[in-house]
């Protein structure tokens, strides 16, 4: 007979609105158990960027930057898609409402040292958009604060020896060498004394804190089912190794679906580059929660963001990194035109835009287009497409290039006249590349620049696209995590197709219908929002009577 035991909550996923949640039970007096399916421990958190959006936050408060949740929600009403007020009104009123509380009790009761991040929200010019303040992340951590489990921590292809400021203020990505000889005496101590910055520094905290609270940690215990009693609430969770019973509540926080190459395909139909997210990452919670009769919405929403390819656990993976803004480039559809900014924080929502008669996409695929001075820019970049041999394109004419990529050699050859002639005039006329307050933080322009002329091109990122060799290079989708899931209310708790809530049961983080899609508001709404869900879920299973 298989082993049966009971604990108040059963949080299934590792990440960091699981580890939020569990945290805010137990320091709540609620007795805990999170189960990873994986040997690692972190989820996606582990190997992220760790920027954390959160309005009006105590961090900023410090330093004396003002916020407040009225210029919050009018923010993320204006600068989020049409019609998604209608059913995520509460929820982003309960995100901005216990975002900060949350932010704070993780300060409180964690290792994790807070600092705001110099970057602006990506949409600034939308009324309650900031300059500065929402954007924070953790400074670096040991993983020897982890005790057995620090060997456990799951890694990133990101270098965490850094962390989201220092990538940011010295550039890493275009000049890695000189940012290292920057930085070396502290990056050296990080080496030494096995520290790590960015996720690796979010979760160390929080599953730190959690041991402390007197959380237990069960890896390699995948989920594979729900139990539920004969109301239909769920009562517990069903592993391998027996079933374990739930008095107060499980939350479901065991991420996306994108490792699932038939829910994958069903919902992102387009090619699929490359991956950012760990392999684990196969849709469990879905699947549970549908099982137990919840209802999934948000299914065609993800976090698309440009990935290089790289090696991740020796196979096939992407590495989460804005490579396509530089200044001799321009990306185009498969009609050989522009049809964004190449510096809008949100390519990968227009990447992604549908028919919607249809549903065939509008754009894909897609293709930089730039000169040879492009691959001058970066030698990361430079490593990396080296593990995808033949995925950079060169020709010596754009007719040559145009033919290899399968492009409308007219078509492309007006683009980049086009492109080249607004260089010469100084600004992008078409889509105001390098204008946004996102796009000039980017840039690193200083707002001194000249009105006109290529000068003025060059201060918002822009230059001619004339000198052969000429590259093209592919780009299809690529995520770093679904974002569809489970619908729930504004107090985490899951619904049922009819709206009824399934008692017991909550979800939070990736493995919910997401309240912030596709479409992010900063740099740092996915982690930010997907523990203050993990933290709601816990709030409201601490006033639950059962």
């Amino acid at each position: 007979m298989a082993a049966e035991e009971s604990f108040d909550v059963v949080v299934i996923g590792s990440g960091s609105a699981a580890c939020a949640s569990a945290l805010r039970s137990a320091v709540g007096g609620l007795e805990v158990v999170v189960i990873e399916k994986s040997e690692k421990l972190g989820g996606t958190s582990a190997m992220s960027g760790s920027g954390i959006w959160i309005p009006a936050n105590h961090v900023a408060a410090r330093e004396g930057i003002a916020d407040s949740r009225e210029e919050a929600i009018d923010y993320i009403r204006r600068a989020s898609p049409p019609g998604w007020a209608e059913t995520e009104a509460g929820l982003w009123e309960a995100f901005v409402d216990y975002g900060p509380e949350m932010l704070k009790f993780l300060e409180d009761h964690t290792p994790m040292q807070l600092r705001v991040i110099e970057e602006p929200d990506p949409m600034t010019e939308v009324p309650g958009g900031k300059l500065r303040g929402r954007m924070v992340s953790p400074m670096p951590l040991s993983r020897n604060l982890l005790g057995d489990n620090a060997k456990w921590l799951r890694r990133s292809t990101l270098p965490h020896s850094f962390t989201y400021q220092e990538i940011t203020d010295n550039d890493v990505y275009h000049h890695p060498i000189r940012a290292g000889l920057k930085l070396w005496p502290r990056l050296l101590w990080r080496k030494l004394t096995n520290a790590g910055g960015q996720g690796t520094a979010l979760m160390t905290a929080l599953i730190r804190g959690c041991t402390d609270a007197g959380v237990a940690f069960r890896r390699e215990t995948p989920a594979r089912g729900l139990l539920q009693d004969d109301t239909g609430a769920v009562i517990g969770v069903e592993t391998d190794t027996g079933r374990l019973l739930a008095r107060r509540g499980v939350v479901i926080a065991t991420g996306g679906f994108e490792w699932n190459d038939e829910m994958r395909r069903k919902h992102f139909p387009a090619k699929m580059d490359r991956i950012g997210s760990p392999r684990t990452n196969t849709g469990d919670g879905q699947r549970m929660a549908e099982a137990a009769g919840a209802r999934l919405d948000r299914m065609d929403q993800a976090n698309i963001y440009p990935c290089l390819p790289t090696k991740y656990e020796g196979q096939r993976h992407g590495m989460p990194m804005t490579w396509q803004v530089e200044p001799h480039s321009i990306i185009v559809n498969r009609h050989g035109r522009r049809f964004m900014s190449e510096s809008d924080f949100n390519i990968g929502e227009i990447m992604d835009r549908r028919d919607p008669a249809t549903g065939e996409h509008l754009h894909l695929p897609c293709f930089l287009i730039g000169d040879h001075r492009f691959l001058l820019k970066s030698l990361p970049f430079r490593w990396y497409q080296s593990y995808e041999k033949g995925w950079v394109q060169k020709a010596e004419t754009l007719d040559e290039l145009a033919r290899k990529l399968g492009l409308p050699a007219e078509a492309l050859k007006a683009q980049v006249l086009t492109y080249n002639a607004m260089c010469d005039a100084g600004r992008d006329a078409d889509f105001g590349r390098g204008e946004t307050g996102w796009e000039t933080y980017k840039a690193h322009a200083d707002g001194a620049a000249p009105t006109s002329g290529i000068d003025a091109a060059r201060a918002r990122g822009m230059d001619r696209i004339d000198h052969a060799p000429f590259i093209g290079i592919t780009m299809n989708l690529t995520t770093i995590g679904t974002k569809g899931g489970a619908r729930t209310n504004d107090k985490g708790q899951v619904l049922r197709e009819d709206g009824s809530i399934i008692g017991g049961l909550y979800a939070a983080g990736l493995a919910m219908a997401n309240p912030i899609g596709t479409r992010a508001l900063g740099a740092g709404t996915t982690i930010g929002p997907n523990m203050t869900w993990g933290y709601i879920a816990a709030e409201t299973m601490l006033k639950q009577n059962r």
